[in-house]
């Protein structure tokens, strides 16, 4: 793992050679980590695992300094990283069998059926270990897709891989963010979490905050243009209630598609137009946007080369792709993404072709349902998920009634408001593709990273 060392400016192979002892790496509401306490801290951990015989470590905290901590500690104690999506404890044990050691901030039980380190630790390191440049290519890290079923699917990375990304987003924001502090709703178990509130801010010396802002007024009440802000379409849409008069330096969102009322709280409320970016697990950043209508185009990232297959879905090539996910012949990754590609590399999305699906031999698609749901003043949000009852396949629509929406279901009643948004569907859809169930609900169930928890979606119907 050892190489020279020859300085390379802003770079994950050196980020703790350049750490300055005196500069804050990470705050809480009433403490700040500086650089030195970063060294310190990693180095004794380091210590600790490099007397352990196990091979995989599993890192899983919610306090992102400390994930900080254990991150380059396992890597300078040359083992490899796997980070699971989850703290749930049916998630973990679910992959107990791919890791050897967890490494956690307390969120496990103490008698919990796995080997396992809680940060932080109470001593300090005598070891004169010191730090060395990495070889990127050689540190391998291991994270996991959510997936529409809920199952998770390992995806592999280098942390070269993750450099080259840090690179492109540096390239494009790191004017626009300068010396500012990084807040985030998002969990660092997650590749865009992982990237934007911890990995690039580290490689450009920009203090992140050590825990998740989870409330919609937390958001309002630490917006101030010495920082950015780190959050999902989730999050965005619930500020609706909220004031603010300090508006964020700088606002990303990312985990699925910002919807209007997301869009317009973010305008109105934090005084900022986010800047979307979309990808995923598997292929890193895509493109990113900036939308001031509905359905705005999309810019691919400079290193992204992209075309469309047959069905119209996005192939593409990638510094920051793995090659074994490179299924064509000519090294394109093949998406269910379905594009148009505009000219001066701007495209826009259409939906995903895994979310076209057949219900008595007609193609539905449920993008499209869910649009049109989305468009009667009636509902603010909508999912539809394919139901296998009674031997039949059918559908159903999962709701978040909009205001209008609350009162004429409280007139109307389930079964008369239910026959009405059948009937508007029909003026566009065929009967077959109508949902034959329905559901009410306050909030779509999402994950950590704002990405719909489909699995429990369905099970809301049973």
């Amino acid at each position: 793992m050892k190489k020279p060392v020859t300085m390379q400016n802003k770079s994950l192979s050196n980020v703790l050679l350049r750490q300055q002892k005196n500069k804050n790496v990470a705050f809480n509401a009433d403490q700040v980590m500086t650089g030195q306490q970063f060294l310190e801290d990693i180095q004794t951990l380091c210590s600790v695992l490099k007397k352990d015989n196990s091979a995989l470590v599993a890192i899983c905290c919610v306090n992102s300094y400390l994930f900080s901590v254990a991150f380059f500690a396992v890597i300078y104690a040359g083992k490899k990283i796997l980070l699971p999506g989850s703290h749930q404890p049916a998630i973990l044990s679910t992959l107990a069998s791919q890791f050897d050691l967890l490494i956690d901030d307390g969120l496990m039980a103490k008698n919990a059926p796995i080997k396992r380190i809680e940060l932080p630790l109470k001593m300090k390191s005598n070891s004169d270990f010191t730090f060395f440049e990495l070889n990127l290519e050689q540190v391998e890290i291991t994270l996991f897709t959510s997936g529409s079923t809920g199952q998770p699917k390992a995806i592999y990375k280098t942390l070269a891989m993750l450099d080259k990304e840090i690179s492109s987003l540096e390239a494009l924001w790191g004017d626009l963010l300068g010396a500012s502090t990084v807040q985030s709703t998002v969990s660092h178990q997650h590749i865009y979490g992982l990237l934007f509130r911890v990995l690039w801010p580290l490689c450009m010396g920009r203090s992140f905050s050590c825990l998740d802002i989870t409330y919609p007024e937390q958001v309002s009440l630490r917006a101030n243009d010495a920082s950015i802000l780190i959050t999902s379409p989730a999050l965005l849409k619930r500020l609706s209630m909220e004031k603010s008069s300090a508006s964020y330096r700088a606002v990303f969102s990312s985990g699925g598609p910002l919807l209007e009322a997301g869009l317009t709280n973010c305008q109105s409320i934090l005084k900022q137009t986010p800047i979307e970016i979309f990808g995923s697990t598997e292929t890193g950043g895509i493109g990113y946007r900036s939308q001031t209508h509905n359905d705005a185009e999309w810019t691919f990232f400079s290193e992204i080369s992209a075309q469309v297959d047959k069905n119209q879905c996005l192939l593409l090539t990638s510094p920051w792709l793995s090659p074994d996910l490179t299924a064509t012949a000519d090294a394109y990754y093949q998406t269910s993404d379905q594009c148009e590609l505009l000219s001066d590399r701007r495209f826009i999305l259409k939906g995903r072709i895994d979310r076209i699906v057949k219900i008595e031999e007609k193609r539905v698609s449920l993008i499209a349902l869910e649009m049109r749901l989305n468009a009667m003043n009636w509902v603010d949000e909508s999912v539809l998920v394919v139901l296998d009852k009674r031997a039949r396949m059918s559908l159903g629509a999962l709701l978040v009634l909009s205001l209008i929406g609350k009162k004429q279901f409280k007139t109307l009643g389930k079964a008369t408001f239910c026959l009405q948004l059948r009937h508007d569907l029909r003026q566009w859809f065929e009967p077959v593709a109508i949902p034959r169930y329905f559901r009410i609900e306050d909030e779509i169930p999402l994950n950590t990273q704002g990405k719909r928890r489909y699995e429990e979606i369905s099970g809301l119907f049973e």
